[in-house]
Order: structure tokens, then C-alpha cells, then sequence
């Protein structure tokens, strides 16, 4: 039976300038998390604090989430909501910012709650909201966590990173403005944009699509492929930025309601054994998993009305290229070069990709011994 959709919170906001809309916030107190330095040199941080001032709300600020954001930030961000009691947390920057943020919110509502353990699955999110809403900002077109259900956490000591998903942390208020996006690196924008691509991609082969979630995963592909080189090649040309900051919200929409494919399971473990970002490692994936799926009728329809509706005849040489258009690697080991090393760690990554929890809405369900050829084929590129 299908599962009841949620299409964002309670307020979308896209398009230039609709940063502006922190001004109309009712609250008295912002609590901003953002990451690195960018945010700052960029004068977005300051536009931030600055328009929520004109909505008589004043702000802290937690700066300094790292990528792939540990346990121990998210505890310390909430000790320090728990001293500024906010009544408003605004995740502004990449994915990781907005996750933590999101993760913080938890450990800020409910302060019973002190381990990272508390909040993996099977353990429920307990009810949000009696403290503090939540906006979301996002910095990079790409994880989509403005309106989705879900952040991934990662453990300090075992570096194991736990994807975590539920409702009740969609965040009430997603803000996507093109010129928050402008000044982020190319090769930000490429990884990041092959994320949002990989959202779309397995949102609209997953076992849950619906007629809904294809017509936005659909469309947020095609204007993904159209659109990514052009933003990576011309990242100061706003309309690029806002194709694609809105196409990541909408491949977002599609993926956070039918979940995702095994190449976020790999993508995951990839990252938890080796460290590799997120996006890159989706990028490579991507072609392959496609390969892989083509065994299933219903995903092999799709990838070639897709391939139809953009001129081409191959949707996997479709992304091969677009990955070659912005200088994605086609082989794992040119990030992972001790072939040993990564061999060695064939069992443990299977078993770790096959319970993740994207795997199960695949729509090919791997077998162990499939999971480990993927990890294999995707280091030396034996098949192509």
C-alpha cells in the first residue's frame, strides 16, 4: 500500500531573492548552524542575521560543522541551543550544516536523549516543535535536506555513518535562493549537482514510485543533465544556479517520499571505510547501479522514456558523459589506490551496502555475491 506523501513543511520558498523571507518570521530567538567559512565570506551569513534582525529576531551563530558531521558536534550544538533556548534553528550551508542542524533540533527538544544510538532506527524521533521550528537554507544544489526527512550522523569512533529518517525532522521552512548558491567552487558544484542527479535517478526507479514522484523525479533529472555543465562551467550565471537549486529541491521532494537505491548503500559505505564525499561517490556509482538494474523491466522502461524525452538513445552514456563534462572520475580507484586495501574490505562493505537501508527499495534486490561484484566492478571498471 502506498505510503502518505509530505511534500516539504509548511513553507517552500524558491527562487532570487527569496532569502528575504526571513523577514516575515514571527520569533525572538534565531539559532543559525552553518559550516566552514563560506557562508561568512560569502555575506550570506551576515544577509542572515541581518533580516531575521528586521523581524526583531536576534541570532547566535554555531559555525564550524565539519563534512559528514560527527556525533560530538551535533551533542555540543545542542548543549549550546539548550544555554540560547532558542525558539527558531536555521540550518544554513551544505548538507552537513543542515543535517546537523536537524540532528541538534532532536537533542535540543529532548534532552533525555544523549546518545547517537538514541535517535538510529529502530529507536523513534520523538515529537518536534515544543521548543523551535526549523529553517532550512541551503548553500550547494545537491542533498536536498531543506526538504527532506532524513540527515546522516557519524559515529567518532567507528566512523560508521548512520543515515537516520523520519517526518517529523522535514523542516518546517526550506528557503532555496539561487544567490545563496553563487559563489560555491565548481568542483563543489559538480559533485554536489551528480547527488541531486542520483536522488532523481533512483527516486524514479525505486520500488515506492508513484505517479507523483516520477513526474518531479523526472523532470528534476532532465534539467539536472541539461543544466549541471553549464553551472559547473559558468557558476556565476544566476539562472544556471537557479535551475539547479530548484531541480535539487525537487528531486528531493521525489526521493525523501520514495526513498532511494543502492547506490546510496554503497555511496554510504564507501564514505563510512574510506572517506570518499558523498556526491563523488554517487557520481561513479551511478552507471553502474543503472547497468545493474536494467535487469528489472519497469526501471529499463524508465531509463529509456528518460533517454527518449532528451534525444538519446542510452541514458548510461548519457550520465557517462555528463560525468566526463564535469571531470568525475569513471573508476573508484583513482580515489582509492591501494587495491589491497579496498579488496580486503569487499565482505565487510557487501554486508554493510546490503543493510543499509536504501538497499531495500532498489528495484533489484542484490545478492551478497552481486553487492561484491558492484564493489568490484566499480574499482576496475572490468565491465564496460
Amino acid at each position: 500500500m502506498m505510503r502518505p506523501m509530505k511534500l516539504a513543511g509548511s513553507q517552500l520558498m524558491f527562487g532570487k531573492g527569496s532569502l528575504e523571507h526571513l523577514k516575515t518570521l514571527k520569533g525572538k530567538k534565531a539559532f543559525i548552524v552553518t559550516g566552514g567559512s563560506s557562508m561568512k565570506k560569502s555575506g550570506i551569513l551576515q544577509k542572515t542575521i541581518d533580516y531575521l534582525k528586521e523581524a526583531g529576531i536576534d541570532s547566535s551563530v554555531f559555525e564550524g560543522v565539519e563534512p559528514d558531521p560527527l556525533f560530538s558536534t551535533v551533542y555540543r550544538g545542542a548543549e549550546a541551543m539548550k544555554k540560547e533556548q532558542p525558539d527558531i534553528i536555521v540550518g544554513l550551508g551544505g548538507g552537513s550544516a543542515m543535517d546537523a542542524a536537524k540532528a541538534m533540533w532532536v537533542y535540543y527538544e529532548h534532552p533525555e536523549l544523549t546518545t547517537l544510538k538514541d535517535i538510529v532506527p529502530p529507536n523513534p524521533i520523538p515529537e518536534l516543535r515544543n521548543k523551535a521550528i526549523l529553517v532550512c537554507i541551503p548553500s550547494t544544489s545537491g542533498t536536498a535536506s531543506e526538504v527532506s526527512r532524513s540527515v546522516v550522523i557519524t559515529d567518532d569512533e567507528t566512523h560508521v555513518k548512520y543515515g537516520i529518517g523520519n517526518m517529523e525532522m522535514m523542516p518546517d521552512i526550506a528557503i532555496c535562493d539561487p544567490e545563496v548558491t553563487v559563489t560555491m567552487p565548481a568542483k563543489i558544484t559538480a559533485e554536489t549537482g551528480m547527488d541531486a542527479l542520483t536522488h532523481a535517478m533512483e527516486a524514479l526507479v525505486s520500488k515506492r514510485a508513484n505517479y507523483l514522484s516520477n513526474i518531479l523525479a523526472g523532470n528534476a533529472a532532465k534539467d539536472i543533465i541539461v543544466n549541471l555543465p553549464k553551472a559547473y562551467a559558468n557558476g556565476n550565471v544566476i539562472e544556471y544556479r537557479e535551475i539547479m537549486i530548484n531541480a535539487s529541491m525537487v528531486a528531493g521532494l521525489a526521493f525523501t517520499n520514495v526513498s532511494l537505491g543502492i547506490v546510496h548503500s554503497m555511496a554510504h559505505t564507501l564514505g563510512s571505510y574510506f572517506g570518499i564525499s558523498h556526491g563523488l561517490a554517487d557520481a561513479i556509482i551511478l552507471p553502474y547501479v543503472m547497468e545493474f538494474n536494467l535487469e528489472d523491466e519497469t526501471a529499463k522502461t524508465a531509463y529509456s522514456e528518460l533517454a527518449k524525452e532528451l534525444g538519446a538513445n542510452d541514458l548510461i552514456r548519457v550520465v557517462e558523459d555528463l560525468n566526463n563534462s564535469i571531470g568525475i572520475p569513471s573508476h573508484i580507484s583513482d580515489l582509492i589506490p591501494d587495491e589491497n586495501e579496498y579488496m580486503e574490505k569487499l565482505e565487510v562493505m557487501s554486508e554493510m551496502a546490503l543493510n543499509d537501508g536504501c538497499t531495500k527499495t532498489n528495484p533489484v534486490i542484490p545478492t551478497r555475491e552481486q553487492m561484491k561484484a558492484l564493489f568490484i566492478k566499480i574499482y576496475k571498471a572490468q565491465v564496460k
